[in-house]
């Protein structure tokens, strides 16, 4: 392979760094909320068409140059009565949150951003819209990064020390570098625990995600459709990864899938299962980066 193939297929290989997590737990485990409700395509926001991923309306196409009603009253449910149902259970364990918060999104509901504030929950940056990135040039994807940055800056008072495009272009990772202001960057999904890249002039701590654990599978074809599934595949999941011991769970939520009253129950249930173990580091992806890079520094050899 030449010296200029980007991509590591070895990684830690069979030298797994050990974790040392806090408290002397096995496994971190860290729930991400996805707020995206108001950041999506639709023609009132300037796009060409309306909305057609991550819906009840599964396989939906986009509709060109009109607004699309269902679509947009499903993402409103998450906004309007998803995120509260999810705060309100997450408040109630007691267990930290990160959000992922698109910043179009997050300026629309004033209300939601000070709950998270007040729960003390991390937010990090979801980009500035929830739209595929794959495309948008290089310019634009920068000036969008610095504008979220500036709205998320504005409606929550701190700016993001996490980012997470999610639907991202083969720019992003070196616009982050690029940026120098983020501890981690999310938009991985290549491990179950964090590691340095160095592929744009200066090492970038990355804290991998998960699409597996995640109800975004509740809205695809191949996906759960009643809750307990998403229950037991959350908690196989963690059973694999608490044996290993050391490793690192993302589970992956989002306010118009799991906030609705019987997907709810899945994370209600492995909320409860986690309370049967008493070295389980429940926590923030921050908390992580941080903790990471105390004990297991960059090595620039």
């Amino acid at each position: 392979m030449s010296d200029t193939y980007q991509r590591d297929f070895v990684g830690y290989g069979q030298s797994i760094p050990e974790a040392h997590w806090p408290h002397n737990a096995r496994i971190a485990v860290q729930f991400v909320i996805n707020y995206e409700e108001g950041a999506e395509h639709s023609v009132v926001h300037g796009d060409s068409h309306s909305e057609a991923f991550l819906s009840e309306m599964i396989g939906t196409q986009p509709i060109f140059g009109a607004r699309c009603a269902q679509m947009e009253s499903l993402y409103e449910y998450g906004s309007r009565a998803g995120f509260w149902r999810l705060h309100r259970l997450f408040e109630s364990f007691k267990a930290p949150v990160t959000v992922f918060g698109v910043a179009r999104a997050l300026e629309t509901n004033p209300e939601a951003v000070a709950a998270m504030k007040e729960s003390q929950w991390e937010i990090a940056t979801h980009g500035l819209r929830w739209i595929d990135y794959q495309h948008v040039p290089l310019e634009v994807e920068r000036a969008h990064m610095h504008e979220a940055i500036k709205i998320h800056t504005e409606v929550t008072g701190k700016r993001p020390l996490g980012w997470y495009q999610g639907r991202t272009s083969p720019n992003t990772a070196r616009l982050v570098v690029e940026e120098g202001g983020f501890l981690y960057d999310a938009d991985s999904y290549a491990d179950d625990l964090p590691y340095y890249e160095n592929r744009y002039g200066r090492p970038q701590l990355i804290v991998p995600y998960t699409l597996d654990a995640n109800d975004m599978k509740f809205a695809a074809l191949n996906g759960f459709v009643e809750g307990d599934q998403f229950f037991r595949y959350l908690r196989d999941a963690f059973d694999t990864l608490y044996e290993e011991g050391g490793r690192m769970m993302s589970v992956g939520l989002h306010c118009r899938l799991s906030g609705k009253p019987a997907r709810i129950m899945a994370v209600r249930n492995f909320l409860t299962y986690l309370q049967e173990f008493s070295d389980v580091w429940i926590t923030t992806r921050a908390d992580i980066a941080q903790y990471w890079q105390k004990t297991h520094p960059y090595d620039r050899a």
